[in-house]
């Protein structure tokens, strides 16, 4: 019997299924009785797969509900901060990890339904790290139909002349990234350069800056560079690490391999991360309470006279008397 035959009942079972109606599964049964011992193989997949129907239908749902609150929180943060706006040329850093992949997605989404109108341009910059794998990104960006810029510098050769041999490169390679990522959205006309940090990153940064650099500074939602000349905005901002890790699994993006400039890891930074996660399944809220806290500061209620004038406070004489 031809494969095709049996097409008819293959595309009406899925309906049939999801509608858990007795008359749909009939007629799906009628069809079946024109096939040989079809409708035997239909009875024991209504009756031995429900569970792994039930699961089928759970994982999407659920998965449908991540996709939702990552345009959401994405939307929300974009909107809170007017990090995007009519007309804008926005420059998406795309690094070839899950935190990037993922705001190239979620922007495109966004651009789809937003009410203004604004370009998308993914620009990844080649290093010349051994094992970069340079036809990656240009193949999944073209399949997908997305502009993009790929731009090649040596950094590599320059990070290891200046830097000795197991010292700490991740300063002045993030220095020289930035320089040239901020040249190349002037060359592109970008009006915003989006980064991938999320949440988790945020709060990390704000714990190596209070535990180590002894300052309560985090990563802004939105920065002017030093000169003035671009805007970097970060619309991930608002969501978790873990959803991000999760969407990415369910998306198989074309994903680079880890440590790829052979860079020791930031012992400390793991270490937050991992306080972060524990206290997450320890104590519920917890994380969510100090994130907030970020965005409800009163300078008043601390020790810093640059943002508050303590030396000229003095009770009101009228009021006293």
């Amino acid at each position: 019997m031809s494969p095709a035959c049996f097409w008819p009942i293959l595309t009406f079972l899925p309906y049939a299924f999801h509608r858990k109606n007795p008359t749909f599964m009939k007629i799906a049964k009628a069809l079946a009785l024109r096939f040989s011992g079809f409708a035997i193989t239909i009875d024991r997949l209504l009756s031995s797969n429900m569970a792994t129907r039930k699961q089928f239908h759970k994982t999407g749902f659920e998965n449908n509900k991540l996709m939702k609150r990552l345009y959401r929180q994405t939307g929300k943060a974009i909107g809170d901060f007017k990090m995007i706006e009519d007309q804008d040329r926005v420059m998406v850093c795309l690094s070839g990890g899950k935190d990037s992949f993922a705001l190239l997605d979620i922007l495109l989404g966004l651009q789809a339904r937003a009410p203004i109108h604004f370009e998308l341009v993914a620009v990844n910059l080649d290093q010349q790290l051994p094992g970069f794998p340079t036809d990656v990104l240009p193949a999944y960006l073209k399949d997908k139909g997305i502009p993009f810029h790929i731009e090649t510098q040596d950094t590599y050769s320059i990070i290891r002349r200046l830097i000795p041999e197991n010292k700490p490169v991740c300063s002045l390679c993030s220095r020289l990234r930035r320089g040239i990522l901020y040249r190349v959205a002037s060359e592109l006309g970008a009006t915003k350069i989006a980064l991938g940090h999320h949440r988790d990153d945020v709060l990390e940064t704000f714990f190596l800056n209070l535990f180590y650099g002894s300052k309560i500074k985090s990563m802004p939602p939105k920065l002017k560079t030093d000169d003035g000349k671009h805007i970097v905005i970060r619309p991930l901002v608002y969501v978790k690490e873990t959803d991000i890790e999760r969407f990415a699994d369910i998306q198989q993006y074309p994903l680079f391999p880890k440590n790829l400039c052979g860079a020791k890891e930031n012992v400390q930074r793991q270490q937050i991360k991992t306080l972060i996660r524990e206290w997450e399944k320890k104590f519920p809220g917890r994380i969510e309470n100090i994130f907030s806290s970020l965005s409800t500061i009163v300078p008043s209620h601390l020790m810093d006279n640059r943002l508050h004038d303590f030396n000229s406070l003095a009770a009101d004489r009228s009021i006293r008397d």
